[in-house]
């Protein structure tokens, strides 16, 4: 049970925003797919995880907002989300092979405007 509230304190602010709509249901799933087949390393909490652990912790707060009808658009959601724990404050860090390391809302919103743009994202 504990879980649930540590899963349930970043979404909760989502609340005020809409419920996610087609477009943006299928842009946070692509935010998070992305994450999983990138490579890249994420840092939660001080302790580093591969890309698909983060992105099986990211689909299960995206999945946990959707059934509390707290999902919002994609900014909400790497803004309140995807970008730092809602357990520690600390925010999130991606690392990918050959670049610098980044926080994670940075690189959420490198990967939303390429794919806005349908451009190869960095």
């Amino acid at each position: 049970m504990a879980w649930a509230l540590v899963i349930s304190a970043p979404v909760l602010a989502l609340a005020q925003t809409a419920p996610a709509d087609s477009r943006a249901d299928t842009e946070i799933r692509a935010l998070i797919t992305g994450l999983g087949q990138s490579g890249c390393r994420f840092q939660r909490n001080g302790r580093w995880y591969e890309a698909d652990q983060a992105q099986a912790h990211l689909q299960r707060k995206y999945d946990y907002a959707r059934r509390k009808h707290m999902a919002g658009d994609a900014e909400a959601f790497i803004d309140q989300a995807a970008s730092r724990s809602s357990f520690s404050g600390r925010a999130y860090r991606v690392a990918c092979p050959g670049q610098p390391e980044v926080d994670a809302g940075t690189w959420f919103r490198a990967r939303l405007a390429s794919l806005r743009t349908g451009t190869a994202p960095r």
